[in-house]
């Protein structure tokens, strides 16, 4: 697999590597309140999002982590960042955050569909597994409209000091019980 020129497009979307370019986006956009239900915490400064952006391309040297930015196709306009986790084992997870703005217009969903779709393409898993707080009702509809299934739910302190009341979906790899 060559991750770092990986291009995946949808219909109104282009997923592609997170990269420094990225940088004042990620920073701007990932704000407190966009990870209330989400395991990391926003950045305090753009050192810590240069930091996690040049971690996100040795993870996806090593073949280890998918990292995307999601861009609009048609405006090229940043709207968030995706991502497959532990590649290379038969679970791995899949995550997705949007800024503010672009929420409520199916962009998540939009973009989770195309990862899975890579997934089926190019990776050995059974299923991917999709945490999300129990509360984040329109993140909890992206796993259910790709087949997913609550497997286990638990609590979770993130790096902001809140607990998160997860749930945990496997969305089966089409073939395997997916509703498609």
């Amino acid at each position: 697999m060559e991750l770092l020129n990986l291009e995946i497009s949808t219909d109104r979307l282009l997923l592609e590597p997170v990269s420094q370019k990225y940088k004042q986006c990620i920073f701007r956009e990932f704000t407190q309140e966009i990870t209330t239900y989400m395991h990391p915490r926003s950045p305090k400064t753009i050192s810590e999002t240069e930091f996690f952006i040049s971690e996100s391309l040795l993870e996806m040297q090593n073949e280890d982590n998918l990292i995307v930015v999601i861009l609009k196709k048609d405006s090229q306009e940043f709207l968030g960042c995706s991502g497959i986790h532990e590649l290379n084992t038969k679970y791995p997870a899949a995550g997705i955050w949007l800024k503010k703005s672009a929420h409520g217009n199916g962009y998540g969903l939009e973009a989770i569909a195309a990862l899975k779709k890579w997934a089926e393409d190019n990776l050995d898993y059974e299923y991917l597994i999709y945490p999300v707080d129990r509360a984040n009702i329109p993140s909890r509809k992206i796993p259910e409209k790709l087949g997913g299934q609550v497997f286990r739910e638990y609590e979770q302190m993130n790096l902001s000091g809140n607990i998160l009341h997860l749930v945990e979906y496997r969305i089966p790899k089409k073939g395997l019980g997916a509703r498609d």
